[in-house]
């Protein structure tokens, strides 16, 4: 206890001279308080250590997780890479070793594969490229929602179609022209059939599938969800009285084509409803009565009874979603014909293109069809394991302000758990605000993991917001006097990417924000400098050449093949080998390792008898020794001592007179001495007085 008084005195001292100034009494005493600790230490049972040990683990843990510790260490990091995304963050959270660590959650298919088997999957199975930035790739995960910004021109296109032709599954995807059909079509038709729903017949290429909007309207729910489809193509975020109308048009549109389908009417009837009240009085009446929900004929009554300017309000907006059946080539893509199946698209991982135009006013015809596919895909995600889509649905919605405005605010929260990848692509963050608002702009920008930022936009709010968003970071200052002789050194706060820098952001380089590290500004690979698209392009421009260089290919793999066929057969050799003496090694090495602890047990059972289960006697009797007598010499006091015999003296004869003390051991025969007993513990054999 002394010596730990002794302790916190010194270590209080050490301290409080420290904090003074007095730095050379501060180490005296620390070396006083290390001198006594070590002492203390010394004396302490090892589970002392043990609680000492975790005490200091606790306490450790506890000051590096306080919010001050994280802040600091997170500024420091910030500090050191000059507030970007450092090579070891990357290979932390966006590599793809980071997302194959997960890949048994997003990919239920890949769970029974072990590790080695799993390295040789390839990362855009499970993950989606970003960027690229000195040798490392960043990624992001097939769930995540990712929005790409940049102006006409600037590669976005290139880069999406490198994702398309990577995507592991199904493939819808949306465009404005006909490049990503031609760069990524004959590729993505070597994973499964590619399909084309040409609404305004953009380059004179038919579509291979039909779409009618009136498909699956006699189930209720399905008219509500397709009249939401469509009147949210042609409405605009806002507030007040638009969305009032935006509301009412869709209880009319709803009602209305659940009565067409009952009534086997087609889209072009909808739109004569729409224009003829007292048409549809007479028709929707009658098909209504077949309609299991009674709410559907009282929206029916509203409506049509309703008075005449209320009435226009509401079919000014039903209007413009049906706006499409004015185009020819838009009527023969939605008429019955050949349709196509949800599961079977997935199922065969097919890729289906939709071609359109703003000018053309088909973007509710292809909201329909885009949401139809996906929530008929997330109701089948529901029966599958893990309640997700293997191999994923990848929705790449290219100019999706124009031709696809997608319910991306409720989408981007939901899809992504049902294993429907989205790739939204969007000229500038304010195109994104003019379509669905400023309020449902930021949950969308908030559920999205990744944005990708090319370069071109002029937009001072937009610049501004995403040079905000990359952060602030320590810029170092030297000044001097005006005579140049002083010199000091000061820090200021500036952006990580200025808005001048990321409006100026060369061809091929993106600024990358990803959940979970710092911004990166890294190279966007486009489609056309991949190998198999350059493979492709040189087959199309020179078929013979490339003909002739696939027979010598063919030609020169057989040869291959037959020549190497002796180092396979011995490396097929040598592995089941391997195998099979490993085996036989283990089976040795274990019997050995057996046998070695049996003859151990043996061994160490002479000298530490196991005495588990015996009976230990805690009072064992006293051993008696004899001890050998000689001559008692005569002393004053007239007791008698023992002494030791002198050469020839009789050792097995006591004195008659020598007096008896209890308190001596009895000595034993004269003939036996104690060398030669066998029944003494080990030493006591040697005992000399």
């Amino acid at each position: 206890m002394n010596v730990f008084l002794l302790l916190v005195v010194a270590v209080v001292a050490a301290v409080l001279f420290w904090r003074r100034g007095a730095y050379p009494a501060a180490i005296g005493c620390g070396a006083f308080a290390a001198l006594a600790a070590w002492t203390l230490l010394r004396q302490l049972p090892w589970w002392a250590y043990v609680i000492a040990v975790v005490l200091a683990v606790g306490l450790g843990w506890h000051h590096l997780s306080r919010s001050a510790a994280l802040i600091t260490r997170w500024t420091g990091r910030t500090r050191r890479s000059s507030g970007t995304a450092s090579s070891a963050a990357i290979a932390r959270r966006a590599s793809g070793r980071a997302l194959r660590a997960k890949v048994r959650k997003v990919r239920p298919a890949l769970t029974g594969l072990g590790r080695w088997a799993l390295m040789r999957v390839p990362v855009v199975e499970y993950g989606i490229e970003l960027c690229r930035t000195g040798v490392q790739t960043v990624w992001c995960s097939i769930e995540d929602v990712t929005l790409v910004f940049g102006g006409p021109r600037t590669g976005k296109t290139g880069w999406l179609a490198g994702r398309i032709i990577d995507a592991p599954g199904a493939v819808l995807v949306t465009s404005t022209r006909t490049d990503l059909l031609a760069l990524c079509g004959p590729l993505r038709a070597k994973k499964g059939p590619v399909w084309v729903f040409n609404a305004v017949g953009l380059g004179g290429i038919p579509s291979t599938v039909t779409f009618d909007p009136l498909t699956g309207c006699t189930d209720p729910e399905t008219a509500v969800e397709r009249a939401t489809d469509m009147i949210g193509a042609v409405s605009h975020g806002g507030g007040g009285d638009r969305e009032f109308w935006d509301a009412q048009a869709r209880r009319a549109l709803a009602m209305l084509l659940h009565a067409a389908a009952l009534g086997g009417y087609r889209m072009g009837r909808v739109l004569t409803w729409v224009g003829e009240p007292d048409v549809a009085r007479r028709e929707v009446s009658a098909a209504l009565q077949r309609s299991p929900m009674e709410a559907f004929a009282q929206d029916a009554a509203q409506f049509l009874g309703t008075n005449s300017k209320t009435q226009t309000s509401i079919t000014t907006t039903m209007t413009l979603a049906l706006g499409w059946l004015n185009n020819r080539a838009a009527v023969e893509a939605a008429a019955p014909g050949h349709g196509f199946d949800v599961e079977q698209l997935l199922r065969e991982r097919a890729t289906v293109f939709l071609l359109g135009a703003e000018e053309a006013q088909v973007a509710p015809l292809m909201c329909a069809l885009t949401g139809h596919i996906a929530r008929q895909a997330r109701q089948i995600a529901v029966k599958r394991p893990g309640g997700r889509l293997d191999p994923p649905l990848g929705l790449y919605l290219d100019e999706a302000f124009l031709i696809c405005p997608v319910p991306l605010e409720s989408w981007t929260a939901d899809m992504g758990g049902r294993n429907v990848t989205i790739i939204a692509v969007f000229q500038s963050r304010q195109q994104m605000i003019d379509r669905y608002g400023s309020a449902k702009t930021g949950q969308i920008m908030t559920n999205a993991a990744a944005k990708v930022i090319f370069g071109g936009t002029g937009d001072r709010d937009d610049l501004t917001f995403w040079s905000t968003l990359s952060g602030d970071r320590d810029e170092p200052i030297w000044t001097t006097d005006p005579h140049g002789r002083g010199r000091s050194r000061t820090v200021r706060s500036v952006p990580v990417m200025a808005p001048a820098q990321i409006a100026n952001l060369p061809e091929g380089r993106v600024l990358v924000f990803r959940r979970g590290i710092n911004p990166v500004l890294g190279r966007a690979r486009m489609a056309w400098h991949r190998r198999d698209v350059r493979a492709l392009a040189f087959a199309v421009a020179h078929p013979e050449l490339a003909a002739r260089l696939a027979r010598w290919a063919a030609t020169g793999r057989r040869w291959w093949a037959w020549a190497t066929r002796p180092v396979r057969v011995c490396a097929a050799t040598c592995r089941r080998w391997t195998r099979s003496t490993g085996a036989r090694a283990g089976a040795a090495i274990a019997r050995w390792a057996r046998a070695l602890h049996a003859r151990g047990r043996r061994l160490f059972a002479g000298i530490w008898p196991d005495t588990r289960g015996v009976l230990v006697d805690l009072d064992p009797p006293t051993v008696e020794i004899p001890v050998p007598v000689a001559a008692w010499p005569a002393h004053t006091n007239g007791d008698a001592h023992w002494q030791r015999p002198g050469p020839g003296a009789d050792t097995g004869t006591v004195r008659p007179d020598a007096p008896t003390d209890p308190r001596r051991h009895q000595p034993g025969p004269a003939t036996e001495s104690p060398a030669s007993r066998t029944d003494l513990p080990f030493g006591q054999a040697w005992w000399n007085p």
